[in-house]
C-alpha cells in the first residue's frame, strides 16, 4: 500500500472518531473541516447548509482568505453561485471541480490584493442517503483543478459528514420526542392530582358560605373560593401548555384554545399561507402563549387581535391589546411578564421579538422568525 493511500486512510480515521464524538452541529462541521485541511493539500474550506426552499446558511469556514472573510463573509453569505444552483437542482452527486466561482470572482473585484491565491474551488455535496444537507467546498491557493485522488477523498469525508448530520438530526428528533412524552406525563400527573385537590377546595368553599350564617366567615369562604378558581385556572393553563390541545389543528386553532382558557377573546387576521416547520411553529405558539398570558395578568383588559403574516422567508406575528401598557423603563421590574423568555426562544431560532408601548395606550408584541 502506498504511503500517501495509507495517509488518507488514517486521516478518514481520524476524522470518524471525530466525528462520532461530537454532538454540537456546528462544533462537529468546523472540527471536521479543520482536521481535513490539516491532513491534506486543501488550505480552506467553507460548508453551507441548503433548505429545500433553497436558503442557504454558512455554518462553518476554516482559514479563509481575507476577501472571503471580510465583512462577516459577506461574499459567501450572500448571492447564488454556480454549485449551489447544481445542487439544488440535483444536478451535483459527487465531488466536481468549479471551473469558476462567482462568489470568489466578486470578492476578488472588491479585494484584488486579499484573495490568497485562491480562484477556483472543489465542491462536494453533504447527504446521507437521499437526504441532501448542503455542501462541503474546499481550495487552495493557486490550484485551478484537484486530480481525482483528491476528489475521491473528498468525496469519502464528505460521506462520512453526512451520516454525523443525520446522526445528530436523529438524536434531536428522539430528545423532542422524550420532552414531549415527559410533558404529557407532567401535564395527566397535574391534572389528576393537583387539579382535582383545587377543584375540590373550590367545592368545599362554596359549601362552607352556604352553611354559615357568620358574615366574616362567609367572606373568608368566598375568599379562599376566589383564590382557588384562580389558581385552578392558572393550573389548567400550565396543564394546556405542557400538552396543548387544538394545535394538532395548527397554530391558530391552538392559540385560540389558550385564549378560551385564560378568558380572553381574540380577533385573529392571517395572510399567507400557515404551513410551518416544527419546530418554527412551536417556538412561535410558546412566544405567543407567553404574550397572552401577560395580556391576561397585566394588561387589565380581556380583548386581544393577532395578525399573522407568512412570506416566503419569515413569519411575522403581532399581539395587540388596548390595556393599560408600560414605561418601557419598567419592564425589567417585571420578571413575571416574561419578555426575556420571549427572546431567548425567538433567538433560538435567529429571530427577533421587540414591544411597542406606553401607560394607557396598549401594548403590541412584534415576533419575526425566519424559516
Amino acid at each position: 500500500m502506498q504511503s500517501n493511500e495509507l495517509s488518507n486512510i488514517e486521516l478518514l480515521k481520524e476524522i470518524a472518531e471525530f466525528l462520532n464524538e461530537e454532538t454540537e452541529m456546528e462544533q462537529m462541521l468546523q472540527g471536521a473541516l479543520q482536521k481535513l485541511l490539516e491532513g491534506t493539500i486543501f488550505e480552506t474550506g467553507w460548508i453551507f447548509f441548503i433548505n429545500k426552499k433553497g436558503q442557504q446558511q454558512l455554518i462553518a469556514h476554516e482559514k479563509l482568505p481575507r476577501a472571503l472573510q471580510e465583512n462577516d463573509c459577506r461574499h459567501l453569505q450572500k448571492g447564488g453561485c454556480w454549485c449551489v444552483t447544481r445542487f439544488q437542482n440535483g444536478d451535483l452527486n459527487k465531488a466536481s471541480n468549479i471551473i469558476e466561482c462567482k462568489r470568489i470572482v466578486n470578492a476578488r473585484k472588491m479585494n484584488s490584493k486579499d484573495h490568497g491565491g485562491i480562484t477556483h474551488h472543489a465542491t462536494v455535496p453533504l447527504q446521507s442517503g437521499q437526504e441532501r444537507f448542503g455542501l462541503l467546498n474546499v481550495a487552495t491557493p493557486n490550484t485551478i483543478f484537484f486530480e481525482d485522488e483528491e476528489l475521491a477523498l473528498l468525496e469519502s469525508v464528505a460521506f462520512q459528514i453526512g451520516s454525523a448530520i443525520k446522526r445528530i438530526y436523529l438524536t434531536k428528533q428522539e430528545q423532542q420526542v422524550a420532552l414531549v412524552q415527559e410533558r404529557n406525563r407532567l401535564a395527566r400527573d397535574l391534572h389528576d392530582s393537583v387539579n382535582q385537590l383545587l377543584f375540590s377546595v373550590t367545592l368545599t368553599a362554596r359549601g362552607g358560605v352556604e352553611m354559615t350564617e357568620q358574615q366574616e366567615i362567609k367572606e373568608t369562604f368566598k375568599e379562599i373560593q376566589y383564590l382557588t378558581q384562580d389558581a385552578l385556572t392558572e393550573m389548567r393553563a400550565l396543564i394546556w401548555q405542557l400538552r396543548p390541545k387544538g394545535l394538532e389543528s395548527g397554530i391558530i386553532e391552538g392559540l385560540k384554545g389558550y385564549g378560551d382558557i385564560l378568558g380572553l377573546t381574540l380577533t385573529v387576521k392571517v395572510k399567507g399561507v400557515v404551513n410551518l416547520p416544527a419546530t418554527i411553529e412551536e417556538t412561535l405558539f410558546r412566544i405567543a402563549q407567553e404574550a397572552l398570558n401577560n395580556i391576561r395578568k397585566h394588561s387589565g383588559v380581556l380583548k386581544a387581535e393577532l395578525y399573522l403574516t407568512v412570506t416566503t422567508t419569515d413569519i411575522l406575528l403581532v399581539v395587540k391589546d388596548e390595556g393599560r401598557g408600560f414605561h418601557m423603563n419598567e419592564l425589567k421590574n417585571l420578571p413575571s411578564i416574561g419578555l426575556q423568555s420571549m427572546r431567548d426562544r425567538a433567538r433560538s431560532v435567529g429571530g427577533t421579538v421587540d414591544w411597542v408601548t406606553e401607560w394607557n395606550k396598549g401594548t403590541e408584541i412584534l415576533v419575526r422568525l425566519p424559516y
